[in-house]
């Protein structure tokens, strides 16, 4: 009987944990995970594309929108930082907000 009683208490205290989260950020908790899931997708390929250095652009994601901010020294690089974020799992809109700024 007391092992029912923890299990339903420990699904309670989980069931108000996720329900704080939703809450909080107005999102549930899945896609709160999902939105950093792409936010981590999207700085890994501006990291690894080699020909651009696209290392001062923040991400930020939310509900599959991913935001760019930040300068980049061309436009070709305002324009292929958008292409890869669009290349990552889950996106569904991108919004360009890069500045071109020459050094």
């Amino acid at each position: 009987m007391q092992a029912v009683l923890r299990s339903l208490a420990l699904v309670v205290v989980l069931t108000m944990a996720l329900s704080a989260c939703e809450s909080m950020t107005g999102n549930s908790a899945g896609t709160n995970l999902d939105d950093a899931t792409i936010t981590a997708s999207v700085k890994t390929k501006l990291v690894a594309d080699k020909a651009s250095n696209l290392t001062r652009v923040d991400v930020d994601t939310n509900r599959g929108t991913v935001y760019l901010n930040g300068t980049v020294e061309s436009p070709e690089l305002k324009t292929r930082a958008e292409q890869l974020a669009w290349q990552a799992k889950g996106v569904k809109s991108v919004v360009n907000n890069l500045q071109v700024h020459k050094q």
